[in-house]
């Protein structure tokens, strides 16, 4: 066969055999080369070899590592691993891929909006089954984009996406990290257009599935294509949900501002733009310090995208300023009571559906207000009713709005947690939630002040922290409780008075405690390290974010409420083992149960320090700030309490938070002007204060929480591992005794050292006190008691003498 038929023979796909009249190759030889060395003969390109056999023969003559099969094994590599058959592989997944997305796209069309028939009531119960209420009706009402002004159109846009107008509904990029988190179990983060935001809204729900994630992205496309852009901004502005129970902008717009959503100016529409981040959080009537900073930052945040996008003038956008809203209106069905246990059960399941699900504010909110969830409270009804009792007889039975301006500023909040299991067991927002939207036992925005010092005494303690002088900060150590006195060691300047200037001279951290002494913790603080000290407040669940470790701070000058203040102390009851108050015992819905997480964390603090703050905490009731409304009060029994009163600055807050062995319960009063809701003083509230008219802790806040524990607690005693405080009985007589009827007086021999135990007993006992209770540990020169500075009876309950911060 010649040449030319060899080559018609490759066309065709076939091979030539050898001719059978061919002689085959003669075999290798191998002939001796001179030297003795043997050489290896290559076959020759026969004549008519096809050019794969001579492709092959030459192989067989390049050097290189053989395989096992005698091959090269880089050759198999590169025949495995061509640049075509990965070519090849990439555009079938490709073409794959792009074949799904078009049948998916064909499969799914546009559904049926199901946001409304999805919507259903909430059902809340208290702790034995009985119904506390039901919430489900929707507060929306839908209008018509014409009625919306252009500028708060544009305000939406500014917030959401920028390139609303222009783009096909879809962010190519957040969506595909949305996939990816999803199926890696990471949850969701933003990047979501206008036009998804509304598909997920009103055709599709807020479950977190790759599924879900997949026909979201096809009904944007078709959305897209087959709307309007006004159409989808319509709807999506009357379908989101803005917080206080309003879902759309004319429901919005009615729920903060009062108007209809066609009277809304561009400040307000920029508002309401900023809330749907984060409707509970951004709420101004609610918001703590830090989310009021937050929304300011994302109105300024849509008015400057305004601008750069030509949509608002800049001259007209630096004149602006941030529009308050007014104050809420609640909801019916919630009176009393319900509505701030409504709130708080949404709140903390919206915490724990975002903290397992990685979801946003928003998106949580939408999952759990009225989505037809059935909760099962820790509320305790007769406890519940029990406190609500001890406010009214206590407090708000005294308030006259009518005679004494200052009494329609008084707020009241409380919450009583079980220590042991971190159960609410009963919450006092406020008189009504009607009344007073904002729920006074979650609002965290007036001073703890004194409250604030046992955290100061529980970080020195689990430091082993010393003074500035080398010595051991424990209950004995001295210090000087001069008022004013400069702190020593501080990098910034900070002299603190004590409450009426009273001088204390050189006094035990006991007593420093039991007479709140300004000048003492201040000084503790520094020799501590505040960050050490901002370190443990936030290990013992106040919410220390953005705040700066300055010596202010012990005074307690940041924001906590009472629920957090009950979390801190309920800490301490527990032998340090940190607890996080929770009113959800249970929440589930058809086919979902949410799992909540168990109250009690783990150990923050040694249970060596968490017990000697309890110990020393028992002082201030029996011989301190306290002893008038708590140690002496009738209803007592015997009942062992530890517990520490506070009054800030300027009187706008005082408060009581204290324990048992089985029950925590912190009480405050706060300062609300009743119309613009800034904080003001309580002086004079009541008119039932002689003097001043100063409510102090030790006034009202002890009298509701004595009246209220003492009816529901169980007679117990502290199982306390210390050495140290007013709960350990001195075991030495002192050498002089007591002449004065009230306060106890006693001079040690010595300095006491870390191990030293308080050594004197009181003159006299209140005859209310059982004989069980410990006694006074001061041992330092008889010092009067804190009186008002305009004097009055020391042993008036409304204003015991010694009830100071």
């Amino acid at each position: 066969m010649g040449r030319a038929e060899e080559r018609k023979a490759r066309q065709r796909g076939g091979r030539r055999a050898a001719p059978r009249n061919r002689p085959s190759p003669p075999p290798e030889s191998e002939t001796p080369a001179a030297g003795g060395t043997t050489t290896v003969e290559a076959p020759s390109a026969a004549e008519g070899a096809t050019r794969a056999e001579r492709r092959k023969a030459a192989a067989r003559t390049r050097p290189g590592k053989p395989g096992k099969d005698g091959k090269p094994a880089k050759g198999r590599i590169r025949r495995l691993f061509t640049w075509k058959k990965m070519l090849g592989t990439f555009l079938g997944v490709c073409l794959l891929g792009i074949g799904a997305f078009i049948a998916l796209y064909v499969m799914v069309g546009i559904p049926e909006g199901n946001a409304l028939a999805q919507t259903q009531s909430n059902v809340y119960k208290y702790s034995d089954g009985t119904v506390l209420a039901r919430k489900g009706t929707v507060n929306r009402e839908i209008v018509d984009l014409s009625k919306v002004p252009k500028d708060v159109q544009h305000t939406f846009v500014a917030a959401e996406n920028k390139t609303f107008y222009n783009d096909n509904g879809i962010n190519l990029r957040g969506m595909a990290r949305g996939l990816y988190n999803t199926a890696m179990g990471r949850g969701t983060q933003g990047g979501s257009t206008i036009t998804q935001q509304y598909v997920k809204n009103y055709y599709l729900d807020q479950n977190q599935t790759v599924t879900r994630k997949l026909k979201e992205l096809v009904i944007t496309l078709k959305v897209d294509r087959e709307k309007s852009k006004d159409y989808i901004l319509a709807g999506y502005i009357n379908t989101s949900y803005y917080g206080r129970g309003a879902y759309g902008i004319q429901a919005a717009a009615q729920a903060y501002y009062h108007v209809d959503a066609q009277d809304l100016n561009v400040q307000q529409g920029a508002y309401l733009a900023a809330l749907l981040q984060a409707p509970s959080q951004y709420d101004w009537a609610v918001a703590g310090p830090v989310g009021r900073k937050l929304v300011q930052e994302r109105w300024n945040y849509v008015l400057n995208n305004m601008v750069g996008q030509g949509w608002l003038d800049k001259s007209k956008r630096d004149a602006m300023r941030f529009p308050i809203p007014k104050a809420p209106k609640a909801a019916s069905g919630l009176e009393g009571q319900k509505g701030y246990l409504v709130e708080l059960a949404n709140t903390q399941l919206e915490n724990q559906l975002m903290k397992q699900q990685g979801i946003t504010r928003s998106e949580a909110e939408a999952l759990v207000v009225d989505q037809g969830w059935t909760f099962t409270l820790n509320i305790d009804p007769k406890k519940q009713a029990r406190l609500e009792a001890a406010v009214k007889s206590q407090l708000t039975s005294k308030l006259d709005g009518k005679k004494r301006k200052v009494d329609k500023n008084v707020q009241a909040g409380a919450v009583s947690v079980d220590p042991k299991t971190g159960k609410v067991l009963a919450l006092y927002g406020g008189t009504s939630y009607y009344d007073h939207y904002t729920d006074n036992a979650t609002r965290a925005d007036y001073q703890p002040a004194s409250t604030f010092k046992p955290i100061i005494l529980a970080a020195a303690l689990e430091e082993q922290a010393k003074t500035q002088d080398g010595k051991d900060i424990n209950a004995n150590t001295i210090y000087d409780g001069t008022s004013g006195r400069p702190v020593k060691g501080s990098d910034i300047a900070f002299s603190p008075p004590n409450e009426d200037k009273a001088d204390y001279g050189d006094i035990t951290v006991q007593t420093a405690m039991n007479k709140s002494v300004n000048s003492v913790f201040a000084q503790m603080g520094v020799d501590v390290g505040m960050k050490n000290v901002m370190q443990t407040a936030d290990q013992l669940g106040l919410d220390t974010t953005g705040l700066q470790a300055v010596p202010a701070m012990t005074l307690g000058s940041m924001g906590a409420s009472p629920l957090e203040m009950a979390g801190v102390y309920a800490t301490f009851d527990n032998h340090g083992k940190k607890v996080t108050p929770t009113v959800i015992a249970s929440a589930e819905k058809t086919g979902r149960k949410v799992d909540i997480p168990n109250p009690i964390g783990e150990q923050v603090i040694s249970r060596t320090a968490a017990d000697q703050v309890t110990s020393v905490l028992t002082g201030v009731v029996d011989d301190g700030t306290a002893k008038v409304s708590v140690a002496q009060n009738p209803l007592r029994n015997g009942q062992q309490v530890a517990g520490k009163t506070g009054t800030s600055d300027n009187n706008k807050s005082a408060w009581f938070t204290g324990y048992t062995p089985d029950l925590v319960t912190s009480v405050g009063l706060f300062g609300e002007d009743a119309k613009t809701h800034n904080q003001v003083p309580l002086t004079g509230a009541t008119g039932l204060i002689p003097g001043t008219g100063r409510i102090n802790g030790g006034g009202y806040p002890a009298q509701i929480w004595a009246t209220y524990t003492f009816g529901v607690t169980k007679k117990q005693k502290f199982d306390l591992q210390t050495d140290l405080g007013a709960a350990v009985q001195p075991t030495v007589t002192p050498s002089k005794s007591a002449t004065p009827s009230q306060t106890p007086s006693q001079t040690p021999s010595e300095t006491p050292s870390k191990s030293a135990t308080p050594s004197q007993t009181p003159s006299r006992t209140p005859s209310q006190t059982p004989t069980t209770s410990p006694p006074p540990t001061t041992n330092e020169p008889s010092l009067p008691v804190e009186t008002p500075t305009g004097g009055g009876d020391t042993n008036n309950p409304l204003d015991p003498g010694n009830a100071g911060q």
